[in-house]
């Protein structure tokens, strides 16, 4: 048998400033829809690993195997890194015969991780 004075899962305090919570809430229901692939993004990028290919790719186009000395890895885990990149879009690959060549293709996600990196060394000292 449920108690009828069981408590609401939500907050019972009347909001103090109603216009301000309304915009609010209807601004984030305008973001709410792409919130599950910026979580998917996030995890992505919450890998060093990602996170310095995408850094390395800054400097240009490189080889796979290039890529996996930067990384100090091997080809294969080298190659799995790559391919989560480039299944996001993030990355740009051609054939050169048996080489295979990888690009940035957002100078936008490279400013941003950049800009990341400066707020970071910031806040670190």
């Amino acid at each position: 048998m449920k108690n009828s004075t069981a408590k609401s899962d939500t907050c019972a305090i009347p909001c103090f400033d109603h216009d301000k919570v309304n915009k609010i809430k209807e601004a984030l229901s305008n973001e709410e829809k792409h919130l599950p692939d910026l979580a998917d993004f996030y995890k992505l990028l919450g890998n060093t690993t990602r996170l310095k290919i995408l850094l390395a790719l800054a400097y240009g186009e490189l080889c796979v195997c290039d890529i996996a000395h930067v990384l100090k890895l091997s080809m294969a885990a080298t190659s799995h890194q790559l391919k989560l990149l480039r299944d996001q879009g993030w990355l740009g690959m051609r054939n050169d015969g048996k080489m295979v060549y990888y690009r940035l293709n957002s100078k936008d996600l490279l400013k941003a991780l950049k800009g990341d990196l400066k707020i970071l060394e910031a806040r670190l000292g």
